[in-house]
């Protein structure tokens, strides 16, 4: 089957999880920036949680459905249409053929994520579905989407043609995960946003005040910032001494300082390595948060030590997967096979199949 675009949007690409492998020989990674709410999004239509899928900026697309179709709509908060009614994201929706699906704004964050079943389908380029603008490989012929364009998909799983021959809305996740999880920072309405942060590996190249300022350090999100970096606009970083360094690896989330003091963090289309000395780096579990910040918003940096990021990012991804466990426990068959008191009924995926299991207790 097939989704036209109607409108595209204001930035619409398709994304994965990245093209990992081949940063050794200069390919920069991409893939999405919200990894988080990418995977969701996924696991609503029962998708593999690195399927690809659409990564919207401020303004989503319109779409329209050739046949019975299972979307899902995460990522901040954004407000979802389907034939200009009101529809809720970060639930499984079924869109009927010749159908609408429109992402018209971003109530909060930046970015939505759409996940279609069966994910989309478009050539592998490096082991990646992912568009990189820059280089313009990946995605749609390397480029955002266009208007009245047409985007094959997969084959649905087992999980997706069970919902779609049920007729109903019956997998959703709970957006309060999102907004509030207790190992975030909570998103703040236009405050500041805090940013958690561990030092190094160059931290050594910057005065011993600077880098003890750098806790609790406001910063603004430029205007001149995209998936590449974000740069910062507040004070600035004093380098203890200008000697050059050594072109060295960067990640996602990198704090390069440049000449003129004022911090860029890497983001998803990072280059591979950099000669600005990087002072700190953004922990894993804060970078989905930070994705979903944008120009104009005020972060403030909180430094930690390795363990706990370490140890955040732990649980952070414990309940990463107690959350799609759960939207897999919410879905029910319209008949178990065992509805006797004492029996618990789930449903397994194992391989993209659907097993319908009954335990009762001894």
């Amino acid at each position: 089957m097939s989704i036209k675009v109607i409108n595209s949007g204001l930035m619409t690409t398709i994304q994965d999880e990245g093209r990992t492998g081949y940063q050794a020989s200069g390919m920069q990674v991409s893939g999405d920036m919200d990894r988080y709410s990418a995977s969701i999004a996924n696991a609503l239509v029962g998708n593999d949680t690195d399927a690809a899928l659409l990564e919207c900026t401020y303004l989503g697309p319109e779409l329209e459905a050739d046949e019975d179709v299972l979307v899902a709509v995460t990522g901040g908060e954004p407000k979802v249409l389907v034939d200009n009614q009101p529809a809720h994201a970060y639930e499984s929706l079924i869109l009927h053929k010749g159908q609408h699906l429109k992402v018209t704004s971003m109530q909060e964050g930046t970015r939505a994520y759409i996940a279609v079943d069966g994910g989309i389908d478009v050539p592998l380029v490096l082991g990646s579905h992912s568009t990189n603008l820059k280089l313009g490989i990946g995605g749609a012929d390397g480029c955002k989407l266009s208007n009245g364009e047409v985007l094959n998909t997969g084959k649905p799983s087992e999980l997706a043609k069970a919902i779609l021959a049920r007729k109903s809305h019956i997998r959703h996740t709970d957006h309060e995960f999102m907004q509030h999880r207790h190992l975030w920072p909570e998103i703040q309405h236009g405050g500041i946003q805090e940013i958690r942060i561990v030092l190094g590996p160059q931290d050594d190249y910057f005065t011993p005040e600077a880098v003890k300022a750098l806790d609790g350090a406001d910063y603004v999100i430029s205007n001149d910032s995209d998936r590449m970096g974000y740069r910062l606009e507040g004070q600035v970083i004093q380098r203890a001494n200008q000697k050059d360094m050594i072109t060295d690896g960067i990640v996602f989330g990198s704090i390069q300082v440049p000449p003129n003091g004022l911090p860029i963090i890497m983001m998803a289309d990072h280059q591979t390595t950099g000669g600005y000395p990087k002072i700190a780096t953004v922990i894993s579990a804060d970078l989905p948060l930070l994705a979903q910040c944008s120009p104009g918003t005020k972060i403030s940096f909180k430094v930690i030590s390795v363990e706990e990021a370490q140890d955040i990012y732990i649980q952070f991804r414990k309940m990463w997967q107690e959350q799609i466990n759960l939207m897999d426990t919410e879905y029910e068959p319209a008949s178990w096979p065992d509805r006797r008191p004492g029996v618990c009924n789930y449903n397994l995926t194992i391989d993209g199949q659907l097993f319908q299991v009954s335990v009762e207790k001894l």
